[in-house]
Formats: structure tokens, C-alpha cells, sequence
């Protein structure tokens, strides 16, 4: 699957696809706008990807000093929140590929 494909999957269906990641699912669910559904899986994911999802949660929720913080568990870049539909597309990039 594509990031693409990931995108307009969460536009169009109700559930995401079956046999995605965690990591991946968590990313479908930003798309949908479900932020809580993403936010219990990201914080299941105990590696630098799942705690690069959580600064992109966090960011999104607008609480910048807690994405800081997992930017850095995550050994990234701290982003700020015009760059949240960039980061997705990073992350969704490293994710599906």
C-alpha cells in the first residue's frame, strides 16, 4: 500500500484495511481524524517510529512541548504544526515502504 492509497482509503472507507502495521493503522486513523483511536495505538509502539507518531499526535493536538519530547525519543527533527500534513507523508513514507 501507498501512502496514497493509505490517504483515500481513510476518505473513503470506515474501517482501515486488513493487515496493516500498528504503525500504519495509527497513521490511517490521523487521516480519518480520529486522533484518540491513533493516539492508543502509537503509544503501544515502544520504538523510535512509534514515538516519531506520537510527537506527530501530539503536535496535531497542538500540545508542542509533548511532541518535543517525542521528537527527540525518536531521534527527529523537531517539526512545527505547518508541517504536520509534511510529517505524515515522512513518517507514512518510512511506514509503507
Amino acid at each position: 500500500m501507498t501512502p496514497a492509497q493509505l490517504k483515500a482509503s481513510a476518505q473513503a472507507d470506515p474501517q482501515p484495511p486488513g493487515g496493516l502495521s500498528h504503525e500504519a493503522q495509527s497513521l490511517w486513523f490521523i487521516k480519518k481524524g480520529d486522533w484518540e483511536s491513533a493516539h492508543d495505538i502509537a503509544q503501544d509502539i515502544e520504538t523510535p517510529i512509534g514515538s516519531w507518531l506520537h510527537a506527530l499526535l501530539h503536535l496535531i493536538e497542538g500540545d508542542r512541548g509533548n511532541a518535543r519530547y517525542w521528537f527527540i525519543e525518536a531521534g527527529r527533527p523537531v517539526k512545527v504544526p505547518s508541517q504536520i500534513d509534511e510529517l505524515w507523508d515522512e513518517i507514512a513514507e518510512e511506514v509503507l515502504n
